[in-house]
């Protein structure tokens, strides 16, 4: 997963990164010092979080523990974005319309060691000169397999079979015993593993300060609890959001349409509501988040979405515990 390809990002990958983007802001991290708390370089990141290469599973997973994001749907966008990734090498097929050639060589290439097995008959011939009625009946036979393919397990007997069922005993009790070494060792020295998932950073704003502010901007984002979730008619996917070190809540919205509208009212209702639209193809895949408003334990938060083709409003609310 090194290659570039040229022209506009695919918006599989193009969804992808902007997810990826959205959650390394949110843990406040820079390019560094994420490439320090996870098994990709600096570089690597740059090119996962630009769409310029499809990141490996694996960083989309430390990614989402270190923002403390779930990883289903995260995971999801990855793979529409390999299923495209992959779609590229395609023109391969035509190597596979060359295999039956290649399978069916070997199926001529008998029929010359076949021809050649009759050269063998006049060393045979010899053998049936005292019965000459059966000596007849098997020169028809050798067509099928040579006599010496039939004397040969009677000439062997039991010497060569044992021999090899010793070897192989003997190689298959040599990988069990250097597996159990493995097992011993890993099991008194295991590998070591990727280090745990650090403390979120702190986060630059809390209660009143958060109001109107970005949760991802704010370090808000990592690790919220959701108050409540709602399916609108339109299929979008909606959730209320609390951040407890922030005390404040917000709304996001996925699987949307251009032009579809969330509005986030706080606890008094007095002030104006803080919305998000979805404005082009990329956000309609992506997350789109409300700013922030103070919420502490014990108020009431509501959320509600206008849909672009015009239906009616449909609002859900959530009490933060």
């Amino acid at each position: 997963m090194t290659r570039t390809p040229p022209g506009p990002l695919p918006p599989e990958r193009a969804r992808l990164a902007s997810v990826l983007t959205e959650l390394k802001t949110g843990t406040g991290l820079s390019l560094a010092a994420l490439a320090a708390k996870t098994t990709f370089s600096k570089s690597s990141w740059e090119r996962y979080l630009n769409g310029k290469t499809l990141p490996p599973r694996q960083a989309v997973q430390e990614l989402c523990r270190l923002a403390g994001e779930p990883e289903g749907r995260c995971l999801a966008l990855w793979e529409l974005a390999e299923s495209e990734w992959s779609g590229r090498a395609a023109p391969a097929t035509p190597t596979q319309k060359a295999t039956p050639t290649q399978q069916a060589m070997p199926t001529q290439r008998p029929t010359h060691t076949q021809r050649a097995t009759p050269p063998r008959k006049p060393t045979q011939t010899p053998a049936p000169t005292q019965l000459p009625a059966p000596a007849e009946t098997h020169a028809v036979p050798p067509t099928h397999a040579p006599p010496e393919a039939e004397v040969s397990p009677a000439i062997g007997g039991r010497g060569p079979v044992m021999a090899v069922l010793a070897s192989v005993c003997a190689i298959v009790a040599g990988g069990l015993s250097v597996a159990l070494v493995l097992l011993a060792g890993q099991s008194a020295d295991p590998r070591p593993s990727p280090p745990p998932s650090p403390s979120a950073p702190a986060p630059r704003c809390r209660a009143a300060a958060c109001e109107g502010r970005s949760p991802m901007h704010m370090r808000c984002g990592t690790a919220p609890l959701t108050l409540a979730s709602h399916r609108s008619s339109t299929g979008a996917h909606l959730e209320l959001r609390y951040s407890e070190k922030c005390e404040a809540g917000w709304a996001r919205m996925w699987s949307t349409r251009i032009g579809d509208r969330l509005e986030l009212n706080g606890a008094d209702g007095g002030r104006r509501p803080y919305a998000a639209e979805v404005t082009d193809d990329i956000a309609a895949q992506s997350y789109v988040f409300t700013p922030m408003t103070e919420a502490r334990p014990g108020t009431t938060v509501r959320a509600c979405f206008r849909p672009a083709a015009g239906g009616r409003r449909e609002c859900f609310d959530a009490r933060v515990i």
